[in-house]
């Protein structure tokens, strides 16, 4: 199966998921690569640290925007990545036809993704090595 339309999950779509989704966006430019939010900062930018540790890739994420998930981003999704467990369990329960289309980023090396959220740089920089490490395992997957 073909995974055209990715929508990378986490909590405030201000951490995480704009991280793995800009990586995923260099890696795939092909693709459609989405982010949201299960409990959405609305409207806020990317938080400075997630920018500050993706310098290193030359990836500006100064154009993100939160947004809360919903229907229409789950039901256009080929695949769903979440950061961990619970938020899995969350969308399956909230959306019952996401099963096996929705699993954790670090499904493949039984990881979750920490939220860094209100943390120091060096726990973002831990969350992105975690995100990179977690993504690799999917590359010939989404290829």
């Amino acid at each position: 199966m073909a995974f055209d339309n990715i929508l990378v999950v986490c909590v405030g779509n201000i951490c995480r998921s704009p991280i793995a989704a800009a990586l995923l966006m260099k890696q795939y430019p092909q693709k459609h690569i989405d982010s949201a939010g299960l409990s959405a900062v609305i409207g806020n930018p990317v938080d400075l640290n997630s920018q500050e540790v993706m310098t290193p890739y030359d990836i500006d994420m100064s154009a993100h925007i939160a947004k809360q998930i919903d229907e229409e981003l789950v039901l256009t999704a080929d695949l769903i990545l979440t950061m961990s467990t619970s938020q899995t369990k969350w969308i399956e329960s909230r959306w019952p036809h996401c099963r096996g289309k929705t699993f954790r980023v670090g499904h493949w090396i039984d990881k979750d993704i920490v939220d860094p959220y209100q943390h120091d740089k060096s726990v973002f920089k831990t969350v992105k090595k975690d995100i990179v490490e977690s993504l690799e395992q999917w590359d010939d997957k989404i290829a």
